[in-house]
C-alpha cells in the first residue's frame, strides 16, 4: 500500500464529481448491495424514535459514499414528503450535527460552506480559507465556485475581495482561477530557469515584488514547481518557507508559506494540519469529510510517518460516542 501511494505523492488533487469511486486512495467505498429505500426507512424509524436512535444515523451515513447519500436523502424525501437535512438538524446538535450535515452535501456544496464558514463572522480566518483553496484542482474550485453562488446567493470572488486586501488579494484570486499552463508531456528545462530566476530576482531588489511569486506559483503543475523551488533552494541556500518568511509579510507571508507548503505533497500538508489541529473538531472534521473518496488513504500514511501513531488510534483517544464513532468510520481502518 505505501508503495502505491508513494507512486501518487506528488500528483494534484483529482476533481470530484458526485459520483466518485473506490480507486482513488479514498477511504470511503460504495456500500455494497445499496439499497436506498431501505436505507431511507431505518433512517425513518431512527428519528422517530423517542430518543433519537443516533447510532443508526451514523452508522448508515458514514458507510455510504457521497452518491449513495444524494440517493438517500431522495429516497427520504420521496417516502416521508420532507427532506432529510433538516431533519437530521433537528435530531442532532453540536460537532456531530455540523459532520453528519457536511456528509449530505455534494463535495461542491462542502468546499462552498467551508470557505463561507472561513469569511464569517468577526474577521476572516485566513488559515483556513488558504488550506480549502491550495488543497483542492482548478476543476474542483470551479466547482465550489458555482456551488457557492447557488448556496448563498452571493460571488465567491466578490466575497473574496471584500474579506481581504492589497497583494493577498491577488493571491487568493490567482489560486481560485489557478489554471496550470506548463507542458505537463515534458520537463521545461527552459521553462523551470526562467521561474528560478524570476522568484529569486523578485526578492533581491530592495523592493520586494510579490508578483512573479504568484504568478508562478498558480499556473503550474506541482511537478514543475517542486523541480523549481528545490533549485531555487539550492541557489539560495535556505529553504523557501524561510525565503517566504524572510522577505514576505502578514497574509500575503501566510498565503505564500501555505501555497509553498501544499506544493509538494498534499497529503503530507494535511497531515501536519491534522497533527497540528487534532483538538479542533471543525477542522478535522473538514479534512476527513473532504477527502474521504479522494485521498485520505495518503494523508494516514503521511499522519503515521510524521507522528508514528496512526490517525485512527489518535481520533480514538481525542473523541468520544458518537463522534468518535463518526469519524473513525470515515477513516476507517488502523496503520500498523
Amino acid at each position: 500500500m505505501e508503495a502505491l501511494l508513494k507512486s501518487m505523492h506528488n500528483t494534484s488533487p483529482k476533481a470530484n464529481s458526485h459520483a466518485m469511486w473506490w480507486g482513488t486512495l479514498g477511504t470511503v467505498r460504495p456500500f455494497p448491495n445499496f439499497n436506498s429505500e431501505k436505507d431511507a426507512r431505518e433512517i425513518q424509524t431512527a428519528l422517530e424514535s423517542k430518543a433519537s436512535d443516533v447510532n443508526t444515523l451514523v452508522r448508515i451515513l458514514t458507510n455510504r459514499n457521497n452518491a449513495q447519500r444524494q440517493s438517500i436523502a431522495e429516497s427520504y424525501h420521496n417516502l416521508t414528503q420532507k427532506e432529510l437535512c433538516p431533519a437530521l438538524k433537528k435530531a442532532l446538535s453540536g460537532g456531530l450535527e455540523q459532520l453528519m450535515l457536511g456528509l449530505m452535501m455534494t463535495p461542491s456544496q462542502f468546499d462552498a460552506h467551508r470557505l463561507r464558514q472561513s469569511m464569517e463572522g468577526i474577521g476572516t480566518d485566513e488559515e483556513s480559507l488558504l488550506a480549502v483553496l491550495c488543497t483542492k484542482s482548478p476543476q474542483q474550485l470551479k466547482d465550489a465556485t458555482i456551488a457557492y453562488k447557488q448556496e448563498f446567493g452571493r460571488y465567491l470572488e466578490n466575497d473574496l475581495i471584500s474579506e481581504t486586501s492589497k497583494d493577498f488579494t491577488k493571491l487568493v484570486l490567482a489560486i481560485l482561477k489557478k489554471e496550470e499552463l506548463n507542458s505537463k508531456e515534458m520537463v521545461d528545462y527552459q521553462l523551470i530557469d526562467q521561474d528560478v530566476k524570476a522568484l529569486n530576482d523578485a526578492v533581491n531588489g530592495k523592493k520586494k515584488d510579490p508578483a512573479p511569486w504568484i504568478q508562478v506559483l498558480t499556473t503550474r503543475d506541482s511537478n514543475h514547481l517542486n523541480r523549481v523551488l528545490s533549485r531555487l533552494e539550492d541557489l539560495r541556500g535556505e529553504t523557501v518557507d524561510k525565503t517566504v518568511q524572510s522577505h514576505f509579510s502578514g497574509d500575503l507571508r501566510l498565503g505564500f508559506r501555505t501555497l509553498v507548503g501544499s506544493i509538494p505533497s498534499i497529503p503530507l500538508f494535511l497531515a501536519q494540519r491534522l497533527h497540528s489541529n487534532i483538538k479542533k473538531g471543525s477542522l478535522v472534521q473538514g479534512i476527513l469529510i473532504s477527502h474521504s473518496e479522494e485521498d485520505l488513504l495518503c494523508v494516514r500514511i503521511e499522519y503515521r510517518k510524521l507522528t508514528n501513531i496512526s490517525l485512527y488510534s489518535t481520533l480514538q483517544k481525542e473523541y468520544k460516542g458518537e463522534m468518535q464513532q463518526a469519524l473513525l468510520a470515515l477513516c476507517r481502518s488502523e496503520d500498523l
